[in-house]
């Protein structure tokens, strides 16, 4: 998949102006929304794989909501992330 077609761009952006800008929480409808634009083509590419990791891995454990940690697993078991 080409860089242009890719929406790793975007999910980096979305990331660090809204999901991590307020609080460095992520939010249930945060993630939810990262999800939609990895799978808007139906799957998760490399670079897109790649953005998601150093999102996932700023996620403070001990200020994330149970339901939200339960669904970033589910979702990184899922597409390899």
């Amino acid at each position: 998949m080409s860089e242009s077609q890719s929406r790793a761009r975007e999910l980096a952006g979305y990331s660090f102006l809204v999901a991590f800008a307020d609080d460095d929480i992520i939010e249930a409808d945060e993630l939810a929304f990262l999800e939609r634009i990895a799978l808007s083509d139906g799957k998760v590419d490399e670079a897109e794989r790649a953005v998601l990791q150093a999102i996932f891995a700023r996620v403070d454990e001990a200020r994330t909501a149970q339901k939200v940690l339960d669904e970033i697993r589910r979702f990184r078991a899922q597409y390899a992330v």
